[in-house]
């Protein structure tokens, strides 16, 4: 996946955000296999369990049959179909999750040789913060980053200053008893 470029700039952005809201002493579920990221993660102290491939639109035991205290879904939730029941199957109360913005001026991102790189949804900040608030979280911390590339063009010069990720952490409201 990160053959020809390796996003240093998301990675530190996305490992800052991690530190300042998840202590080394919690243990993580990160959705998806393990990749440079999780190795990041490890290499600064975090416990990090991976999901093992699994189809987690259709199964989510990963995230029931494993314990932690915080999961992870960074650059994820735009390639399931139902990310709702994801978060409805989530067993701990503290979660950090990622997404690219939807860009208004570049078209979903399908891949026509990978059937797992593809984007079923292209979030728009508030979206996210609905689908939390409708399974039950409450964000806690939020943040948006560009993604500058060093290409010439119209689109390259929009990343400067036009927002490309979207990072939150948020934790399960409390239920009324």
């Amino acid at each position: 996946m990160y053959e020809k470029t390796f996003p240093n700039k998301r990675f530190k952005h996305t490992l800052a955000f991690l530190q300042k809201h998840v202590s080394t002493d919690e243990t993580i579920l990160d959705l998806g296999v393990p990749n440079p990221f999780s190795k990041i993660m490890q290499e600064n102290g975090y416990q990090v369990i991976n999901t093992t491939g699994e189809d987690i639109d259709k199964d989510q035991s990963a995230l029931q049959n494993n314990q932690y205290s915080v999961f992870t879904a960074f650059e994820i939730f735009e390639h399931l179909l139902n990310p709702y029941t994801v978060l409805e199957n989530v067993t701990c109360d503290k979660i950090l999750i990622s997404i690219p913005l939807r860009l208004w001026f570049s078209p979903a991102y399908r891949s026509k040789t990978d059937m797992w790189d593809r984007h079923y949804h292209e979030f728009e900040d508030w979206q996210l913060d609905w689908l939390l608030e409708k399974t039950g979280w409450k964000i806690t911390a939020r943040e948006k980053f560009t993604h500058p590339v060093k290409k010439i063009g119209f689109r390259p010069l929009l990343r400067y200053f036009t927002p490309r990720y979207y990072i939150v952490c948020a934790e399960r409201a409390q239920k009324l008893i």
